[in-house]
């Protein structure tokens, strides 16, 4: 595979050469986690599920004005009708889910045996669905991001806990490493040059949030948004900013990424469903 160079070789991230024979999952988190705490001392561990409320005091005080209304609770609420409601065969996703999607949360995405490729809870959502015979929801928005929002509050205060297994895992993982490294777009940038190299520095008028973190919070209600969505939704804005053609919602690229980066945030408690501008 091709080689790639990134800015974050000083915290030993630099992979020469992508490919599972260079994976060093756990050496990577220790460094990815350490380079953050090193670069943020004042903020707790724990804190890093805030993305920038943990490292702006400004921003953390209009946070915790909304706190006291989040306007996520009309999602948790939607989300567990939706969960509790019957399929037209009777059953409900209680009875498709792992644990019955309860408490869950934090471990996922998770790399699956059987089906050869790293799942997240939105898709686990969708392949309930299609197995009980109802159509598939979409994936950024919605009653997607309703009932995704009620099954993270369940994991709430649950540390994340992503496992990669086997070398499958390593290889999904390293190609979740390298989307979030790569150089992409007419602007030439990563997502690493924003959320690692750049973070607690303003674009304009907003502050880069620390990548450490980043999916402990999801799904999210943004302000620009006015409604509540997924981690992809997300991430596909992202693309668009750098003026590159995003993925679709729940693509390889997407579900790898997001694997790579809720394995560096292993240890930081789940807070969603949360709020970001």
């Amino acid at each position: 595979m091709r080689k790639m160079l990134v800015k974050a070789a000083a915290f030993g991230l630099l992979s020469a050469t992508i490919g599972v024979a260079s994976a060093d999952p756990s050496a990577d988190k220790a460094a990815f986690q350490k380079y953050f705490q090193d670069k943020f001392p004042n903020t707790e561990f724990q804190d890093f599920a805030n993305g920038v409320y943990s490292i702006d005091a400004a921003s953390r005080a209009q946070w915790e004005e909304i706190e006291e209304f989040p306007p996520y609770e009309i999602a948790i609420e939607e989300g567990e009708s939706l969960y509790n409601k019957p399929f037209k065969n009777g059953k409900t996703y209680s009875d498709c889910l792992p644990n019955k999607g309860l408490g869950i949360y934090q471990d996922y995405p998770k790399y699956d045996d059987k089906q050869g490729k790293v799942v997240t809870i939105e898709l686990l959502i969708n392949q309930c669905r299609e197995a009980n015979g109802e159509k598939p929801l979409k994936y950024k928005k919605g009653k997607m991001a309703a009932l995704s929002s009620y099954l993270a509050y369940t994991a709430r205060d649950k540390e994340f806990n992503i496992e990669i297994q086997n070398d499958a895992a390593k290889a999904a993982y390293e190609n979740g490493k390298q989307f979030f490294y790569a150089r992409r777009g007419q602007l030439n940038m990563a997502c690493a040059h924003c959320h690692v190299d750049n973070s607690g520095k303003r674009i304009r008028a907003d502050l880069l949030s620390p990548a450490l973190g980043h999916v402990t919070a999801f799904p999210v209600y943004r302000s620009k948004w006015g409604a509540m969505g997924t981690f992809h939704r997300r991430v596909g804005g992202c693309n668009k900013q750098v003026r590159a053609k995003p993925f679709k919602a729940q693509s390889e690229e997407y579900r790898n990424l997001q694997y790579f980066l809720s394995y560096m945030s292993n240890g930081v408690k789940a807070n969603g469903p949360g709020v970001r501008k």
